[in-house]
């Protein structure tokens, strides 16, 4: 039996559990949720990452669907609940195969009737409008995790990707942070300032998560985390998901990236944009200008300097399909996963190790978000601060 085979089997026992896919964003963006024009029943390879098939073929048990928008919309809030209801209309369509999860039972329970539980994760807190009115109503709906910030800042957040404004936190943005502990949001730090994880740690009284971020001291990035960050997770309890985006995980991507992004802006689009239209763009540039292509070892070299630093115990995946326009090889879409547990396999990590990989942190975590909020709820109300008033 092949490496190949023996990840397969693991998967079948201890199936991946992604913390972040951006579909109901490309959903958006390619179709305005016409769900016929990209039934995902079926294959989707000329248009997406991800369907069920090929989640099927990845060993996926668990997605956290990305409610992602971008900063620049004037109506971020409304945008947001259109994406959850994206979300949920994927779920109504697929029951077969999708199963609502909004707690670490239900994901247990969507295992055990082999189907992929389906949580919400809200990319950037200019989906809350700096309201914790807002905070709640995305609880109440569904989602289980907020990015603090995206790639720009936010009034009370620093961006990995935008000049330092606040520090950090603010007073404000302290309080958001407890008020998702009272909730039993997850914290996602994936994004934020390297002062702003630093800030956040501090405020927590719960596991954070990084949804989608990879190791800085291998390739440095501020999307990604450095190692100081990476030491506090067995203190805080929190699990860092390793993701496969090429400019985060190799160091000659970066600067193509840059290059590309720019090539894209000059030609009128986000530097982001997957739409037919960019990805000609893109790919007019590609040719030109060979890219830099990452493999599963690639990403695995991550997952090996984060080990060492936070522990096999504070490691998961998050790979962001859908949200990049470029995959490493063997990883190009939501069927690769087998391929990175086989490069972990064969460099010795234990099945014990990958079971905790794949889902096991991904449940405890979020168990543990519950716990904290279930202490933390009989000892206090809704916050109804405002910025006004804490950040005057």
């Amino acid at each position: 039996m092949t490496s190949l085979d023996d990840a397969r089997d693991l998967l079948r026992d201890f199936p991946v559990a992604d913390g972040h896919n951006d579909l109901p964003w490309a959903l958006r963006e390619q179709v305005r949720y016409d769900l016929d024009a990209r039934d995902i029943a079926t294959s989707q390879a000329a248009h997406l990452h991800t369907d069920i098939p090929r989640l099927r073929e990845g060993g996926v048990g668990a997605q956290f669907w990305s409610v992602f928008v971008r900063a620049d919309l004037p109506d971020a809030v409304p945008a947001t609940l259109e994406q959850i209801d994206c979300v949920r209309q994927l779920i109504d369509r697929h029951p077969a195969d999708l199963r609502a999860a909004f707690t670490a039972a239900d994901m247990e329970a969507a295992r055990a009737e082999g189907r992929i539980a389906s949580l919400m994760g809200a990319e950037g807190g200019h989906s809350i409008a700096n309201s914790l009115g807002t905070l709640r109503g995305l609880y109440a709906l569904g989602v289980r995790y907020l990015t603090l910030t995206h790639n720009d800042n936010v009034d009370w957040a620093d961006s990995a990707t935008d000049e330092p404004k606040a520090g950090g936190l603010t007073a404000f943005g302290r309080e958001v942070v407890r008020e998702m502990n009272r909730l039993g949001m997850l914290v996602d730090l994936s994004h934020v300032a390297a002062t702003t994880m630093r800030d956040a740690l501090d405020a927590t009284s719960a596991p954070v998560i990084f949804s989608h971020s990879s190791a800085r001291a291998v390739c440095d990035h501020p999307r990604n985390i450095p190692d100081d960050v990476l030491e506090r997770l067995p203190g805080n309890g929190g699990v860092a998901m390793v993701t496969f985006v090429p400019k985060f995980v190799l160091q000659a991507a970066v600067d193509w990236t840059a290059r590309a992004g720019a090539n894209l802006r000059d030609h009128g689009f986000f530097d982001l944009d997957t739409t037919p239209e960019a990805m000609k763009v893109h790919r007019a540039f590609e040719e030109a200008n060979p890219r830099p292509v990452p493999t599963a070892a690639t990403v695995a070299d991550h997952l090996d300097h984060m080990r060492e630093v936070a522990g096999v115990d504070h490691l998961g995946i998050g790979g962001d399909y859908d949200g990049t326009a470029f995959t490493p090889d063997g990883l190009n879409d939501v069927s690769g996963y087998p391929n990175l547990i086989a490069e972990l396999l064969d460099r010795g990590w234990s099945k014990t190790d990958l079971a905790k990989l794949t889902w096991q942190n991904a449940v405890r975590v979020l168990g543990a978000a519950e716990d904290v909020s279930r202490d933390l709820r009989a000892t206090r109300g809704p916050s109804n601060a405002t910025i006004g008033s804490l950040d005057g």
